[in-house]
């Protein structure tokens, strides 16, 4: 290779490359338990049965298109794994076809193969951001599909999980989003949840791969831009440096309390959960006896694992006020499932009401 194709390895490279190493390994894991003659045959790139195919979802940005390089090095130097590229085309800006077919190109250039280019029609619930990431997952989503993808790598960054943990906090939406994005989520990864953005721009930099700067991300009509170019910088600069690493291990360890919680919630319900036709009840009585925390848990647990609904914090509450506040108050109706008192059990049973109210 020329020294374009090998770069001077820059600690920027070094990092970013790292990561990627890491999260392919770990996918890898499985393979090394194999005997020495069967990983030699390499059976996860010619073998339909175990083939391993990584897609970066690549927008072009630097943080994507570093790990797109990282990626493409990594998986064919260590364990020779098949690694593509998959570009939505949020049609949102009049050049973003030239955008997604310059991003492709970049895939191509780099020795990524399949790259898929996927154009989708954003709508509007839940506002411009939320619309736009609903229809980029849809797009990921089926290209993993076609391509039999073991994992989507996503280039979030320890910028992007500190701004996540800053909106929820701003928005008083506890704990499930102050521990922010997790390193791995089914297909996806994010392997550079530890990585600075400034690190991805620089690895860009040193490589000489020229990254496209999306002009959203400097719209402050979108929250997430004033929060990443005003209110962490303000942070930074009133509080002193660190402030971006404290919110993202302050993420780690909410991630790692919770999911504690949400096991002993798991193994508490099964031993508690009624479940009937009707419905499905839990006994007061040892609702009452176990933390505020795993109450709350265990309601909102019977309520989605039943009815597939997922109550907010003051809907669950409300419910646990029938265990802990009780004087007599009637049914309490959440939207499509009715949560009342009956004896010693909590019943919970379907409803089509759409309204949250409480009754007598």
């Amino acid at each position: 290779m020329d020294s374009e194709r090998r770069p001077r390895l820059t600690p920027a490279i070094a990092e970013v490359r790292l990561s990627a190493r890491s999260r392919i390994v770990d996918l890898m894991t499985p393979f090394t338990k194999w005997s020495p003659e069967r990983q030699q045959q390499k059976p996860w790139a010619h073998d339909p049965e175990t083939a391993v195919l990584i897609l970066v979802a690549l927008s072009g940005g630097p943080d994507s298109l570093a790990l797109a390089a990282a990626t493409a090095f990594e998986a064919k130097r260590m364990f020779d794994v098949r690694a593509g590229a998959v570009i939505v085309d949020h049609g949102l800006q009049a050049e973003s076809a030239d955008v997604a077919a310059r991003a492709a190109a970049q895939a191509r250039a780099l020795g990524l193969d399949p790259v898929i280019v996927k154009r989708v029609e954003v709508g509007s619930a839940g506002g411009p951001e939320a619309a736009a990431r609903d229809a980029r997952y849809a797009a990921l989503a089926e290209a993993a599909a076609e391509t039999g993808a073991t994992r989507v790598f996503l280039g979030h960054t320890l910028d992007d999980q500190a701004e996540t943990v800053l909106l929820g906090l701003a928005r008083g939406s506890g704990p499930g989003s102050l521990k922010g994005m997790p390193f791995s989520a089914g297909i996806y990864v994010r392997p550079l949840l530890n990585v600075r953005r400034a690190t991805t721009i620089q690895f860009c930099e040193d490589t000489g791969l020229v990254p496209w700067h999306d002009p959203q991300n400097q719209d402050d009509r979108f929250t997430r831009v004033r929060v990443r170019n005003t209110v962490l910088p303000t942070l930074e600069r009133e509080l002193g440096p660190g402030v971006a690493e404290a919110l993202a291990r302050t993420a780690a360890q909410l991630r790692e309390d919770g999911d504690a919680l949400d096991h002993f919630a798991e193994e508490i319900a099964e031993e508690l959960a009624d479940i009937a036709e009707a419905g499905i009840s839990l006994p007061v009585a040892a609702l009452a006896n176990n933390p505020a925390a795993l109450r709350q848990r265990l309601i909102r647990l019977a309520v989605k694992s039943e009815f597939h609904v997922s109550l907010s914090r003051a809907q669950t509450l409300e419910v646990a006020r029938l265990v802990t506040d009780w004087s007599g108050q009637g049914p309490l109706d959440l939207p499509g499932v009715r949560v009342e008192r009956r004896g010693g059990l909590l019943v919970f049973t379907a409803t089509s009401a759409p309204n949250f109210s409480v009754n007598g």
